[in-house]
């Protein structure tokens, strides 16, 4: 495979991140792996791909366990005992994108902060980044490798250490809502927000480390819902969808 270095991105983006959420690989209300919905993921990133951009992945673990769970009133299990359980389902969810994808000829690297040698390489940034200049994608697990920190925010550290030109967070909503789209239908999509609106307002676009890590740096948020086929094409070619987060609108 060529590397995309020498190609010309069909979009204004050379290399992006995606954060995927582990809901995502699963039907809404559902939990556990559908192997349907993740090689709808995995047919769009395919695609993607196909434009010329090079793509790392951030993956949650919440369809098959969130930290959460196990400290509510459970005193038996460490709530940073219950970080690091979530931290691994992520490389699970990981290897199963990793079997779509190369299922469609995909050239892939897992890799995961949590070492686990046997299933995924340690993260390392400079071989990250080597991964996606070869045209491979990067799925990037097992969050920042500590606790009490969300995948959110290992999405925005990642894109900063890489380099990348966007954060883009894929939803099952059309992108940033005045409040909860599936509660009130008559909720207002925002198109363009500043990184300001969103503190002020508290909106719901990704935890507020992630956002302060993002303003910080001036890295724009795209949030777009994925379960549009064709989606995630469409926001790497810089098209008009979901919610443009950045340091001013127009």
């Amino acid at each position: 495979m060529s590397d995309t270095s020498e190609k010309t991105p069909a979009g204004p983006y050379r290399r992006v991140v995606l954060k995927l959420s582990g809901e995502s690989f699963a039907p809404v209300g559902e939990r556990g792996i559908s192997m349907q919905e993740v090689l709808h993921i995995a047919n769009q990133t395919y695609r993607a791909q196909q434009q010329g951009v090079q793509i790392a992945i951030v993956i949650g673990g919440g369809n098959i366990l969130r930290g959460a769970q196990f400290t509510a009133g459970n005193s038996s299990i460490q709530e940073a005992t219950a970080h690091y359980m979530g931290m691994i389902a992520t490389v699970i969810n990981g290897l199963a994108l990793q079997d779509a994808l190369e299922s469609l000829g995909c050239e892939t690297r897992l890799t995961s902060t949590v070492k686990m040698d046997g299933v995924a390489e340690p993260y390392i940034r400079r071989r990250a980044k080597r991964h996606l200049e070869k045209g491979r994608i990067v799925i990037l697990a097992g969050g920042t490798g500590a606790p009490f920190v969300t995948t959110d925010t290992a999405a925005a550290q990642k894109a900063l250490e890489l380099g990348a030109d966007i954060l883009m967070k894929a939803t099952r909503v059309d992108g940033v809502y005045s409040e909860d789209p599936e509660k009130n239908p008559h909720a207002e999509l925002y198109r363009e927000l500043s990184f300001q609106q969103v503190r002020d307002q508290n909106l719901r676009v990704m935890d507020s480390t992630a956002i302060a890590h993002c303003m910080e740096h001036d890295l724009p948020i795209l949030v777009f819902n994925y379960r549009e086929d064709g989606n995630i094409e469409r926001a790497v070619r810089g098209e008009t969808i979901g919610t443009s987060v950045t340091s001013h609108t127009s």
